[in-house]
């Protein structure tokens, strides 16, 4: 479903009062469906912009998760070139081997999971339809006042 839609509900279909036997409303009947127009405007674009917000939130955490397992993983890389060394050291050829090849791979993964969330973090960006819709809002508020 569409997140802008979701978030406007009804706003389409503005509640003004029928008119009255002569067609013309009270300034005071205007007045109240002009500030209750307002006010569901001001409701749809609170609602849009929290629609909004969690969809990059959720971006954010998912980018963040990559970013912890990236941090882990390569934690466990450097404990291994570490164990490496100490085998390396101790001249025991297939340990340090193993433990050079095991780290490598580790390394590796990290920067994979650290590349896929730097991908992920840059999805992320600012409440677009959110802003454009204020925007909008704000210029119309406007041409009422001049008119």
């Amino acid at each position: 479903m569409d997140t802008a839609k979701e978030a406007t509900g009804n706003l389409g279909s503005y509640a003004y009062s029928p008119a009255k036997a002569g067609g013309e409303r009270s300034i005071g009947e205007i007045l109240k469906d002009t500030i209750s127009n307002v006010q569901d405007i001001v409701r749809s674009e609170v609602r849009l912009a929290k629609i909004e917000a969690k969809q990059e939130i959720a971006k954010v955490v998912s980018a963040s998760a990559m970013f912890g397992a990236a941090a882990v993983v390569g934690l466990l890389g450097l404990a291994f070139c570490f164990l490496c060394a100490v085998y390396a050291l101790a001249l025991v050829l297939p340990a340090w081997a193993a433990a050079l090849i095991v780290g490598v791979v580790l390394l590796l993964t990290a920067l994979v999971l650290l590349s896929t969330a730097r991908a992920q973090l840059r999805k992320v960006k600012m409440p677009e339809k959110t802003m454009f819709t204020v925007k909008e809002d704000v210029e119309w508020m406007r041409s009422q006042n001049k008119s």
